[in-house]
């Protein structure tokens, strides 16, 4: 071979997917999928006959799982479709930023500086009262195709 060593730029990234590909016709209600490039969760399925000539047809309601929104989609059953890696975390609360951030305890010790309040205000009203009231509290952030969103606070007991 040769002498010259070979140098490589690392791109940040280990190049895992964000999503994974899944028959239509075997995605259920309560699951995940893509619909318009939103990872989503699966409120209502409804499978079409298929025609004289044609495959049967699935049709998807999801529900996106950052903004809530709801979206439409219709897919042979026989065709394959996108279906998002999410994953759930819980981190314990440190502090909350006077911007709108919070700074989270990882398992390892770290701290997490870079995710927003949530945006539901049920939700937000829950962390910042127990906040201020010194509790405990441990949130549980959901994340898919590299977005991440704190979607349920618990209280584990008062701050010793």
């Amino acid at each position: 071979m040769s002498d010259e060593e070979n140098h490589f730029e690392s791109k940040g990234d280990a190049g895992a997917s964000k999503t994974y590909p899944q028959q239509a016709g075997t995605v259920r209600k309560n699951g995940y999928i893509v619909i318009k490039n939103r990872p989503c969760k699966v409120v209502e399925v409804s499978t079409s006959k298929t025609g004289k000539h044609g495959h049967a047809k699935c049709h998807f309601v999801g529900i996106d799982i950052f903004n809530g929104k709801k979206l439409e989609d219709i897919v042979p059953s026989s065709h394959n479709c996108d279906i998002p890696h999410v994953n759930r975390t819980d981190y314990q609360l440190i502090d909350i930023s006077e911007d709108g951030f919070v700074s989270l305890l990882t398992e390892n010790g770290n701290t997490k500086d870079d995710l927003r309040l949530p945006t539901d205000d049920n939700l937000l009203s829950q962390i910042k009262d127990g906040f201020a009231e010194g509790k405990d509290l441990v949130v549980s952030v959901m994340s898919a195709m590299g977005e991440e969103q704190i979607c349920a606070v618990k209280d584990i007991g008062p701050k010793n």
